[in-house]
């Protein structure tokens, strides 16, 4: 890693996301990263999923709790992708099981044509207002990362009528119905525009789009039905901030993944960081890849998986530390302990 002057973790970040040199690569953990430290079991009792979101000052605390206790270069803000359905008119609810559900599964274009992209803030402001809640709180020292799901990813969930392994009924909606579809990926794209640009003008550094759905797509479906549609989004954000893409499992398709303008590229834990990188631009960031998993096992061995990712990208600008995917929510406080000061002391 290309060294310079020590900068802020904010600095450090964002120096990362367009691909400068910073002194150490810069850590943060996945969405919902603090869902497994007891501060975060302790504040949830007695409330729904939904109504910590919509509780900015709620939200906002959930944010810090990781941040305080790890000292993350960067705080994604406590949310969920699924608030853009709901606000355009289509509820939902997290299971206690894991997973989610939505009220109702989208069967016709009288359902599509329901959905109201225009007003979104009127029912999602509580997330940028958690955003202003957290800059107050860390002012310039760290960076502050907003996100949404992408289109396909949220339609996916919106047909199926919440959480599926391979989106069987979508993928069959796109065949038999490609206009009617589209449809609901414009309104999903146009709330999600209106979304994002509250966020960034709340305080919001970088942005993320998760399209951890993306890889349920054929190769040669990937861009019509969801590369374009996220090449929208960073379009309308036209620079504003860093844009980070984390596309699960699309790993032949890194050249349309860079095509939709993002900065920098989230990278799954089931494929080599080093080739990801040989097929893609220098210009163009990198983030990733630990497995979840070591999350759940012994600090030792999680540690040893950091270093060694960490050195695979000795010496390449643009590259911040991640997990290839979530925190899950037995992860051990050990563990993530482990990885964070394995990350925070590589030379």
């Amino acid at each position: 890693m290309s060294t310079t002057e020590n900068s802020t973790n904010r600095e450090r970040f964002l120096r990362a996301c367009t691909c400068r040199p910073v002194d150490r690569p810069p850590i943060w953990m996945m969405r919902q990263a603090g869902r497994s430290l007891p501060e975060y079991r302790t504040l949830k009792d007695g409330y729904k999923f939904t109504e910590l979101v919509q509780d900015p000052e709620l939200a906002a605390e959930i944010t810090l709790q990781p941040i305080r206790r790890f000292g993350y270069d960067a705080a994604v803000i406590f949310s969920d992708i699924l608030v853009i359905s709901e606000a355009m008119g289509q509820p939902y609810e997290l299971l206690e099981q894991g997973g989610v559900k939505v009220d109702f599964a989208l069967n016709s274009k009288v359902d599509v044509d329901k959905l109201d992209p225009s007003r979104v803030l009127d029912h999602v402001g509580y997330t940028p207002e958690a955003i202003r809640i957290v800059r107050k709180e860390l002012g310039d020292e760290r960076a502050i990362i907003g996100f949404a799901g992408s289109p396909w990813t949220l339609a996916s969930f919106m047909v199926e009528g919440g959480s599926s392994r391979d989106n069987l009924r979508s993928r069959a909606m796109l065949y038999d119905e490609p206009q009617l579809f589209y449809a609901l990926l414009e309104k999903i794209t146009e709330a999600t525009i209106i979304y994002l640009k509250a966020q960034i003008e709340a305080g919001a550094d970088v942005i993320q789009l998760f399209d951890s759905q993306g890889g349920t797509l054929g190769p040669n479906q990937f861009w019509d039905v969801s590369g374009r549609w996220m090449q929208q989004i960073i379009e309308a954000i036209d620079g504003a901030v860093p844009t980070i893409v984390f596309a699960r499992n699309v790993h032949h398709n890194w050249t349309e993944v860079v095509q939709t303008g993002a900065r920098a590229l989230g990278i799954d834990w089931s494929v080599s960081l080093r080739e990801v990188c040989a097929e893609i631009p220098e210009t163009v960031a990198v983030q990733g890849n630990l497995d979840p998993a070591l999350l759940i096992a012994t600090p030792e061995a999680a540690a040893a998986e950091t270093q060694r990712i960490l050195e695979q990208m000795r010496g390449r600008d643009g590259f911040i530390f991640n997990l290839g995917h979530g925190v899950p929510p037995e992860a051990k406080i050990e563990a993530i302990q482990s990885v964070t000061e394995t990350v925070q002391n590589f030379k």
